[in-house]
């Protein structure tokens, strides 16, 4: 009896991942076509995205209230309690990055009808290195992988660079033509909305390293300061 109590227990917990992670797939469809909108300044696109906010709000309501069935009903102790808590603290980050996606959409959706001064060929860029940073740390989530954990941590740096060099960029388009300054702290704000998903994402990961360890701590910045001796 103990022995089938424990298989329905564990297959509760499978099931609850794999909802997290299709949360976190839905949320990277958003990032995805939010900035295809941007890219090809599609306001039917837009559009789309800031309506699919309400599915990825029902999901995290869903995930949370699964999660208090498991505590309430199960009573887990250990590394169980830490899977279904770490679900809890990674829905919110999930659910962020979905509205992050949503002010970009916005955001393309006000600039759809004017012009790009310059293509913007390293949004995109920042954008794919920004989801594959999601992926991993929902991946290192459903392996229990600390070293998919490392990665994403790591991937976290070339995100900020891409951060960095937008910035930069832009404002010396400002300088060089105040006129562009509209656009141009749009963009901004784009770049600003892919390094806070980044940071959401970060967040996921260090979840999955106190989930695996009981240990939580602020990996990025450790990995930051290891950087910076080196």
């Amino acid at each position: 009896m103990a022995g089938s109590l424990r298989q329905h227990f564990e297959h509760e917990l499978r099931s609850l991942q794999q909802d997290v992670l299709r949360m976190g797939t839905y949320v990277v469809e958003m990032l995805d076509l939010s900035m295809q909108a941007l890219v090809e300044q599609d306001v039917n696109t837009a559009n789309h995205v800031v309506n699919m906010d309400d599915a990825a709000d029902e999901m995290d309501l869903a995930i949370e209230q699964s999660c208090l069935r498991l505590l309430a009903l199960q009573q887990p102790m250990s590394k169980d309690l830490r899977i279904i808590s770490t679900a809890l603290k990674i829905i919110t980050d999930l659910e962020r990055i979905g509205d992050f996606s949503v002010d970009i959409a916005k955001t393309a959706r006000r600039i759809a009808r004017e012009p790009y001064f310059k293509p913007p060929a390293r949004l995109p860029q920042m954008s794919e290195c920004v989801k594959a940073l999601v992926r991993e740390s929902l991946q290192a989530y459903v392996t229990c992988d600390t070293e998919r954990v490392r990665r994403a941590i790591e991937m976290d740096d070339r995100v900020d660079a891409y951060y960095d060099q937008i910035f930069s960029e832009l404002m010396e388009h400002i300088e060089k033509d105040p006129s562009l300054a509209r656009q141009a702290v749009w963009l901004t704000h784009i770049t600003h909305f892919l390094e806070r998903i980044a940071d959401h994402a970060v967040n996921v990961a260090e979840r999955v390293h106190y989930m695996e360890t009981g240990e939580f701590r602020q990996l990025a910045e450790s990995h930051r300061s290891e950087s910076g001796r080196q």
